[in-house]
């Protein structure tokens, strides 16, 4: 038994993040779980459109699933610059776009920092776009993937795990781990194994449960906004805040203040679907 915690507590350590290294260039399993967690997605939309009572065409979700990919990407990573480095990267504004650091001479870093959040409102906003130029429901449509995502979002967290990033806070449990990029050799709580397993597989089974119960066009994306606001605000707790950044408020960190955001626009969804007016948008 002994034996066995210490294989789990040095596990990030023998992981190697890296399929295929050519020189300067790196196809890491990150990468892998994206497309993963991409296709995941789409499967399970097309499944429900199938089953259930939506009228889209296959086309166009795969059209929107152009215009998602986009909006995340560019979303996630505009939201960390914004929301996590501002002052870094309006001093090296090329470093935002390009996978270079420009600050020792120039060397190749790849493109690192990406903000759920900021991608959360990328997604958003090219739904938002896709939708008035398709003339389609909003509210509707995001009821339609909202269900879906955190099973792929899971996989973006064992990314972060395999990578060795995003770990969490020092602590005394056995089930901590040491992660080698980890500014102090000590056993640290495995906060994106958590984050995949509340956020990503028990808002999952939440949603998915109650995919068919929807009074209002719209409460769906508002569960799921306020789900994950409230599992991620309590992971935080764990999870070690950037170390640029420290503790935002008091004893709260950038993370917590941005699902505090959420936890109140999903409820404001709510509120303005069930009083307003229902075919708006």
């Amino acid at each position: 038994m002994e034996s066995l915690i210490h294989y789990w507590q040095a596990l990030p350590s023998h992981i190697n993040p890296n399929i295929i290294t050519i020189g300067a260039f790196q196809l890491r399993y990150y990468s892998l779980m994206y497309l993963v967690a991409f296709f995941l997605t789409y499967k399970l939309v097309s499944y429900r459109l199938k089953k259930e009572d939506f009228s889209y065409s296959s086309e166009t979700i795969q059209d929107f699933f152009v215009w998602g990919i986009f909006g995340l990407i560019i979303g996630a990573r505009l939201g960390y610059v914004l929301f996590y480095n501002p002052l870094y990267y309006l001093r090296h504004p090329l470093e935002i776009i390009l996978p270079l650091s420009f600050s020792q001479g120039i060397r190749f870093i790849g493109i690192s920092g990406m903000s759920y959040h900021g991608g959360a409102l990328g997604v958003i906003i090219s739904a938002l776009i896709f939708c008035n130029k398709r003339g389609i429901n909003f509210w509707n449509f995001a009821d339609l993937f909202c269900p879906t995502f955190p099973l792929g979002y899971t996989f973006g967290r064992i990314g972060n795990f395999i990578n060795g990033e995003l770990f969490g806070r020092v602590t005394t449990s056995p089930w901590g781990m040491f992660f080698p990029f980890a500014p102090s050799h000590e056993l640290r709580h495995p906060s994106q194994l958590y984050e995949a397993f509340f956020e990503g597989v028990v808002l999952f089974v939440v949603l998915w449960i109650i995919r068919k119960k929807r009074p209002f066009a719209g409460l769906h994306i508002a569960i799921y906004i306020i789900g994950y606001g409230i599992i991620r605000f309590f992971i935080e707790f764990y999870r070690e805040p950037d170390e640029h950044l420290g503790f935002i408020w008091k004893t709260m960190s950038m993370g917590q203040i941005l699902c505090i955001a959420m936890i109140m626009a999903g409820l404001g969804i709510i509120i303005i679907r069930k009083t307003g007016k229902k075919g708006a948008l």
